[in-house]
């Protein structure tokens, strides 16, 4: 098994998929935050803060392996 089939996703993948994560995915989720959270009652000012600040933080959680290294040099360009 070479090295590329075990780390899963190549560097270009990954930084692939990170930029559309957040020019298209990121938006979209926080349209849906958003919508979700006007159809409920109006909660206290800091409870509201709160349910934004912890969506923020969850929905970049199941992609942290996506970002994880994105913003380092490729480790398969060949060093010159």
């Amino acid at each position: 098994m070479s090295e590329e089939q075990k780390q899963g996703l190549s560097y270009k993948a990954r930084r692939r998929w990170s930029l559309a994560l957040l020019l298209i995915g990121l938006p979209l989720y926080i349209v849906a935050v958003v919508t979700i959270v006007n159809w409920l009652d109006r909660p206290p000012i800091w409870l509201e803060l709160l349910v934004y600040v912890g969506l923020g933080i969850v929905w970049a959680l199941p992609f942290k392996f996506v970002f994880k290294g994105v913003g380092q040099a490729d480790p398969d360009q060949s060093q010159d």
